[in-house]
């Protein structure tokens, strides 16, 4: 790494130490030395435990419920500002609350945007993060936000299974400019399905375009929470003929018993990112395989440092 007159740190809030961790190996730098202190009523005070003055400072968080995630991450940047450093940049592998981008009923909040004008507020100089649920969420920021795509790494896994017959399924039609990508990329022909909801996250019914029977299938999200959508796709798409059906999916976030309706499935395999922990036995996780995001995090908080190009980085 090149050295220059700002040095390099890497810091982790609590949630994401395991990940931060890995980041720090790819880079051949230490973990910087922080703690946190939890009074009785509550409240918690972050603090370095090392200088960081003049220096660029990464501070890694993924922001998912509790909403404490996210406070921890903003103290964490106020701390590096008022101990002078040169930049803090947070490298938010999963961006919560990023599916509240809009007002989609009268009288309720943009909470993606109040997000990004906290991390604003707090001093944050630069974001990182990965498959954002909706690609506008960047235009929330008056900052620069390095926007990663997990596709690269899923593309190489999908090739390497050398599936015959392979098709790209959509859960959703939201998902389906995605999904579309994938299928080009891979030659493959695409399949959407189409749900329809009567309250959040509860699906009432579902229906496939496309051609099923006879396919391997791989069903691509950004995120998956309850699984009751993708398991449903999956179960569905069986059921019309496929010979089997994986999913990809970038965010686990796995709320509830998603895990059990997964293993209940008709899914032979989950393959998704670390981006989020992951929790369970062998075999409560025996159809999930975990694709590391810190070689690309790594690569993108080089580059950001050293000053070097980074267009290339965001191929899709």
């Amino acid at each position: 790494m090149t050295q220059h007159e700002h040095k390099l740190k890497i810091f982790t809030c609590q949630a994401s130490r395991y990940l931060a961790e890995k980041i720090a190996e790819r880079l051949d730098a230490p973990l910087g030395d922080a703690e946190l202190i939890k009074f009785k009523d509550g409240e918690f005070q972050p603090s370095f435990n090392e200088s960081v003055r003049g220096a660029t400072v990464f501070i890694v968080q993924s922001t998912f419920p509790p909403t404490d995630n996210l406070f921890e991450l903003l103290l964490m940047i106020d701390a590096a500002r008022r101990a002078s450093a040169y930049k803090v940049i947070a490298v938010i592998p999963y961006f919560g609350w990023a599916r509240q981008d809009r007002k989609d009923r009268p009288r309720v909040p943009i909470s993606a945007k109040l997000v990004a004008n906290l991390l604003q507020a707090s001093g944050c100089d630069r974001v990182m993060t990965m498959d954002l649920h909706a690609d506008q969420l960047q235009g929330f920021f008056d900052i620069p936000v390095d926007h990663l795509y997990a596709s690269g790494m899923f593309l190489k896994y999908i090739n390497a299974l050398h599936l015959p017959e392979l098709a790209i399924a959509s859960p959703d039609i939201g998902g389906a400019k995605r999904a579309n990508i994938y299928a080009s990329r891979l030659g493959a022909p695409l399949i959407i399905c189409h749900k329809s909801r009567k309250k959040p996250n509860e699906v009432a019914s579902m229906t496939a375009i496309g051609d099923v029977e006879g396919k391997n299938v791989v069903i691509i999200d950004d995120m998956v929470d309850t699984a009751g959508t993708i398991t449903r796709c999956a179960n569905m798409l069986m059921d019309l003929g496929a010979m089997s059906v994986r999913a990809v999916c970038t965010h686990p976030v796995l709320s509830g018993d998603a895990i059990e309706k997964i293993n209940a499935s008709a899914l032979t395999e989950f393959v998704i990112t670390d981006t989020l922990p992951l929790h369970g036995t062998e075999e409560q996780l025996r159809k999930f395989h975990v694709l590391s995001a810190a070689d690309l995090f790594a690569d993108i908080i080089s580059k950001v440092y050293n000053f070097v190009p980074i267009s290339e980085s965001f191929v899709y």
